[in-house]
């Protein structure tokens, strides 16, 4: 079955989205300095409080995703949570790194309700708990860590390294419910953390920049809310192609863009 022209200029637009976020080089330009030097400066307190504030968002964003979905379908009201998250930025960036514990699960939230919304209007069912919690896995699929390698970062990767979680994590929720705490999710909340917190990380580098201020840190929220939306976008069109074509149809088409943008 041959993907149409207009499926196929949706997922080649998909393909740019997902293999090249830009959010380390968006922050890099901002603040004049690189930013993966900045992240790796933090001192082991703030790495701490980074890892701490990336686990609780996580767990905060696992909850609103399962309890308060309600499958409406509705336009993505992107340009509302950008504001919501510049706003919250701003304190931010006001406070620097201090606000982190604050700050961070505001704009994990927001972003959430985001990535929900791209889910919905590229056709997910949310009252299913695997494309529920497919919404949480783009905080992992927008994170690139250092240990990750050309052969090892492209999007079908990074997806098959999260998808055990979560189809486990799904399965043990339509079987039992919804159990805080119980093994499965926290597995997903940890897999998912190691990926956000390496992007949540370049997002405190940057907001430590004395100069940044309100204004600055409004900025890097900014940044950091259309990283993701970004990556949902592309995310959620490769899933509704594979509903329409199969999986391998899908996944064989993407390789084809791929390496013509890489070429």
């Amino acid at each position: 079955m041959a993907i149409d022209k207009d499926d196929a200029d949706a997922l080649r637009k998909a393909v740019k989205l997902l293999e090249h976020p830009s959010l380390a080089a968006r922050l890099t330009n901002m603040v004049g300095i690189p930013i993966e030097l900045l992240g790796r400066a933090l001192p082991t307190s703030a790495s701490q409080a980074i890892a701490t504030a990336t686990t609780k968002s996580l767990e905060a964003a696992v909850n609103v995703a399962l309890l308060t979905i309600r499958n409406k379908t509705q336009e993505s009201s992107q340009l509302l949570h950008r504001t919501l998250a510049v706003a919250s930025g701003a304190v931010g960036g006001a406070f620097g790194i201090f606000s982190l514990p604050f700050e961070l699960p505001v704009s994990t939230l927001i972003i959430l309700r985001s990535i929900l919304d791209i889910a919905r209007s590229e056709g997910e069912n949310l009252d299913d708990p695997e494309a529920a919690l497919s919404c949480v896995e783009v905080f992992g699929l927008g994170g690139r860590t250092e240990n990750d390698d050309a052969a090892k970062s492209d999007y079908f990767v990074i997806r098959g390294i999260l998808a055990k979680s979560v189809t486990e994590a799904a399965r043990f929720i339509a079987e039992r419910g919804i159990v805080e705490g119980s093994p499965v999710l926290v597995r997903l909340i940890t897999q998912v953390a190691s990926r956000f917190g390496t992007v949540v990380s370049q997002k405190a580098a940057a907001q430590t920049i004395p100069v940044i201020g309100a204004l600055g840190g409004a900025a890097v929220n900014y940044a950091f809310i259309d990283h993701f939306q970004s990556v949902a976008r592309g995310h959620f069109t490769v899933r509704r192609l594979e509903r329409k074509y199969g999986k391998e149809i899908v996944f064989r088409a993407y390789e084809r863009f791929r390496q013509d943008i890489e070429h």
